[in-house]
């Protein structure tokens, strides 16, 4: 193609496309279980400097940086909005220590490293060592599933990284206004006046713009329909007031606003939450996408193997040293210490912020301000793909795996719980039965059933429960109401085809909850009442492991009247059956089904009858053992 064509595209096509690669990757990474990182660089950079197809610079002109500057203002706002005093002071104190501590010694020993060994100058050095602080929520959450950790260091680590991520982007503001403010050439009492002046406004403006929305939103100043619209109108207005009066400022104050009103325990915060966190997503495929695509290989090759030294440095020696050193003097064990210490995957709010602050670096004579985008794609590539391979065998090795066995949440303690989760454990599945009356629990218990005294939507259980062990949850308590509210507020974080509600009771007023409302239905459409009723009239439930000898089939055949409930396939998937919707299960795969009472009491005496048997074998090889002896 020749450069008029490429031309053809206009700022409308540019976003379109974007929007469509960035989300489209996303997508993709998703449904083959890939780092999405890798998937938004390799796609950023076929589209750009590969195939010349869309180079932002040309295509976007004037407004690119711009776009780039309110899309990581935005994303600094949304990292605010995470940063919660009540939850850092009620985190362990090994994560507290790496925030306190870890923080500001990875940023110093990140400097070094880069001024030292990678050879930029100390300005930059100082700039994307605060960036470096940042370990990426978005990348270490799929890692910490995929590698089955245990509960402890797997909530570290995402601790960790939620509380770490506005912390850098903090520290790395401070310094880029401080090197900005240095590079005018101001004396030194003026350069003090104008960093003092512009930091404090914004910090006062951050604050009162989150105070003031936290007293509209509480008074009811704002109708419910235009909080989030008012919110991101506030967001942009307050960037663009303190960036007038001290460049990048904006990003500092928008991140203090966004503090303020994550403290301020506002009714509509959850709803807030969720609409940025979708708009984040937005953004960041976006920005990542651009920022691969205005990637210059000539910059690339600048690197050499200073490149592959700085990687090599940050995840052999500054990391664990930013780790190390503050556990120093915990109960922690040292084990738990060196997993931890060996995993810092860094994410793509990094790449964005790298790649904005490296033009700012530019735009003030810091020609080497244009390497940190490169090297943020480079740290980010290479550090998802080193603990994306290594983590899971590093917890194996150091025996801090959690369960390889599927997990489930059930909701609501009663006799169908406990034998739901009793013939789930014949198939390999971890259960864990949570309600907020002890005594629903009492026979779970007693049957040796992990359990959860509370609301598994209360703070209690975010530091109680391990919810990365139980990626399928089913709501199963007495109280319908209270089964929707739980599928409905779990299912955005763990994805919906994850969440199972018991049917409702059937109630045709006007009183009925609404049916867009809750998790998917399990299979005969049966209530909380129909599953207990069935157990107390001899009913039972049993799983069965089919074979290529022993198929669907066969299972049928030998079992009239079973009604099959849910499927735990060989790879460990859970699968309850919908209404109306047929059985498919292969060789491999566990059936759990409801038996009729004459079938299930048969295969009761059957079971007994073997383990008598099993029994006797055993007492008789042991007393001929002891006659040998």
């Amino acid at each position: 193609m020749d450069d008029g064509v490429m031309q053809a595209l206009s700022p409308v096509q540019v976003v379109a496309l974007v929007g469509v690669l960035g989300v489209g990757a996303q997508w993709l990474a998703w449904r083959f279980r890939l780092p999405a990182i890798v998937l938004m660089l390799g796609i950023g950079l076929l589209v750009g400097p590969v195939m010349g197809l869309f180079l932002p610079d040309r295509d976007l002109g004037p407004i690119y940086k711009p776009l780039i500057s309110v899309a990581v203002a935005i994303i600094l706002f949304e990292g605010g909005l995470t940063l919660e005093y009540q939850r850092l002071r009620d985190a362990k104190g090994p994560v507290r220590r790496l925030v306190y501590l870890g923080a500001p010694l990875g940023w110093a020993l990140s400097t070094l490293v880069l001024w030292l060994a990678v050879g930029l100058s100390w300005q930059s050095a100082a700039v994307f060592g605060g960036v470096m602080v940042v370990t990426g929520p978005t990348v270490i959450a799929p890692m910490l599933r995929q590698a089955k950790l245990r509960a402890r260091p797997a909530q570290i680590l995402q601790w960790e990284a939620i509380v770490n991520d506005p912390l850098g982007a903090l520290i790395a503001v401070l310094v880029l206004e401080v090197v900005l403010v240095i590079e005018t050439g101001l004396s030194a009492g003026d350069a003090v006046m104008l960093l003092g002046t512009g930091i404090g406004f914004a910090l006062l403006a951050g604050l009162a713009a989150g105070k003031g929305l936290e007293i509209a939103f509480r008074r009811a100043w704002v109708p419910e329909y235009m909080k989030v619209p008012v919110l991101f109108v506030v967001v942009i207005a307050i960037f663009a007031l303190t960036d007038t009066v001290l460049h990048e400022s904006g990003l500092l104050a928008v991140t203090v606003m966004g503090m303020v009103l994550a403290n301020a325990n506002l009714s509509s915060y959850t709803e807030l939450h969720r609409f940025k966190e979708h708009a984040t997503i937005l953004l960041v495929s976006g920005v990542f996408v651009l920022m691969a695509a205005s990637l210059d290989f000539a910059t690339l090759t600048q690197l050499t193997w200073r490149a592959a030294l700085f990687v090599v440095l940050t995840v052999a020696v500054v990391r664990p040293l930013q780790v190390l050193l503050p556990l120093i003097g915990t109960k922690l064990p040292m084990k738990e210490r060196v997993l931890i210490a060996l995993t810092g995957p860094r994410g793509v709010v990094m790449v964005a912020i790298s790649g904005l602050f490296g033009q700012q670096l530019v735009s003030v004579g810091i020609e080497d301000g244009a390497a940190l985008a490169p090297l943020s794609f480079i740290i980010v590539l290479a550090t998802v793909i080193i603990h994306g391979f290594t983590l899971a065998p590093l917890a194996r090795r150091l025996e801090l795996s959690g369960a390889e066995n599927p997990g489930l949440l059930i909701v609501g303690g009663s006799p169908f719980a406990v034998a739901l989760s009793q013939a789930l454990d014949k198939a390999g599945v971890n259960s864990l039965i949570a309600d907020t009356n002890r005594q629903h629990l009492t026979k779970a218990r007693h049957a040796g059933i992990a359990t959860f005294y509370g609301d598994i939507l209360g703070e209690a259980a975010e530091h109680q429960v391990e919810f990365i062990a139980y990626p399928s949850v089913l709501t199963a308590s007495d109280n319908d109401a209270y089964n929707t509210l739980v599928a409905t507020d779990l299912g955005p974080e763990m994805g919906r085809e994850a969440i199972w509600q018991l049917s409702r009771v059937k109630d045709n007023s006007r009183h009925a909850l609404p049916a867009q409302l809750g998790g998917q239905r399990v299979v005969g459409k049966m209530t909380f009442e129909d599953v207990n009723q069935r157990l107390a009239e001899g009913w039972g439930l049993r799983s069965t492991r089919l074979t290529d000898e022993y198929d669907l089939e066969t299972w049928e055949s030998e079992r009239p009247g079973a009604e099959p409930f849910v499927v735990v396939t060989k790879g460990g998937d859970l699968r309850f059956l919908g209404p109306d919707q047929p059985v498919a299960a292969n060789s491999g795969d566990w059936i759990t089904a409801f038996l009729p009472p004459e079938l299930a009491a048969a295969r009761d005496a059957a079971a007994r009858a073997l383990a008598e048997d099993a029994k006797d074998v055993a007492e008789e090889q042991r007393n001929k053992k002891e006659s040998g002896t």
